[in-house]
């Protein structure tokens, strides 16, 4: 069986560089390369020797500056259509691109679901830069380039950014933590790749809603992180109607404790791409 050839555009990412590590367990199959799309260099590649373009290039939600909303829009939307269109024209047959569940806003604090009929509202450019992008790549797409867009949760596993590693710190290292009643949708990278591996192997289009099997409670996972690490830490509830109330002032707040999820029906795909549970996920996490 001949090789899929996959291209991953956004050199060194924490998706790429994890999808790239998981594919190794098949190496007569894959056949998987990573390139800088910064600048005009990326345009000397031939994308017509890949069939796949994974896009994972990308300015992550780490800030809400005004000053920053050209750059989100430029990265975010504008290098994405470009790199699409150079696909398209050069003869791959498929564009993956990593878009985000944060298209429908941020959380809320009663529990939110996520539905296929669930319209997108970005609450700020970072959501939105993402949105516009998806937008311009259904006018590219044809029978011969068929376009997958990824709406994950939040991805989390080894290294990761973001507010898993937070998490694990205040875990191994506070005596208490917030007990609140919350929902949120995640997805281990690991669960990811296998997700993205499905993609190609079965030259997908489509709008796609990955998550794990099971919703997850903040103070859930840190009681999970803490006892990975034999430590002991108590819930309390003693916060909580000031966490009600900074949830929608407050962005960190919102991220940690508030609602956003997937309804389970949507992630569900043909094949099993969930290769690790939430128990799982975390002692790899942590080890």
């Amino acid at each position: 069986m001949e090789k899929k050839k996959i291209l991953i555009t956004g050199k060194g990412s924490y998706v790429g560089t994890n999808f790239i590590k998981w594919l190794k367990q098949w190496p007569d199959q894959y056949d998987v390369s990573e390139i800088s799309v910064r600048g005009n260099e990326w345009k000397r590649e031939n994308f017509g020797n890949y069939d796949t373009i994974i896009h994972v290039a990308g300015i992550a939600h780490v800030s809400a500056d005004p000053k920053l909303e050209e750059r989100y829009y430029k990265i975010n939307r504008d290098l994405t259509i470009e790199v699409a269109q150079f696909a398209k024209e050069q003869g791959t047959k498929q564009f993956v691109f990593m878009s985000s569940i944060i298209v429908y806003g941020d959380g809320d604090n009663v529990k939110r679901v996520i539905g296929k009929d669930t319209l997108p509202n970005p609450s700020n450019f970072y959501g939105n830069s993402k949105l516009l992008a998806e937008e311009g790549l259904k006018h590219l797409e044809d029978q011969n380039f068929k376009i997958s867009v990824i709406r994950p949760p939040m991805i989390y596993g080894k290294n990761s950014k973001g507010n898993y590693p937070k998490l694990s710190k205040i875990a191994k290292s506070l005596p208490v933590f917030p007990e609140y009643e919350n929902q949120r949708s995640m997805l281990h990278v690991d669960n990811l790749s296998e997700f993205i591996k499905k993609l190609v192997d079965n030259n997908e289009s489509g709008l796609f809603f990955p998550q794990n099997a099971e919703y997850v409670k903040t103070s859930d996972l840190v009681k999970e992180i803490s006892t990975v690490h034999n430590k002991k830490i108590f819930m309390v509830k003693t916060f909580n109607p000031l966490i009600k109330v900074l949830i929608k002032r407050i962005n960190i707040i919102n991220k940690v404790f508030g609602n956003l999820v997937y309804d389970q029906n949507i992630s569900v795909y043909k094949e099993n791409y969930r290769v690790r549970d939430l128990s799982e996920s975390v002692r790899v996490t942590e080890k």
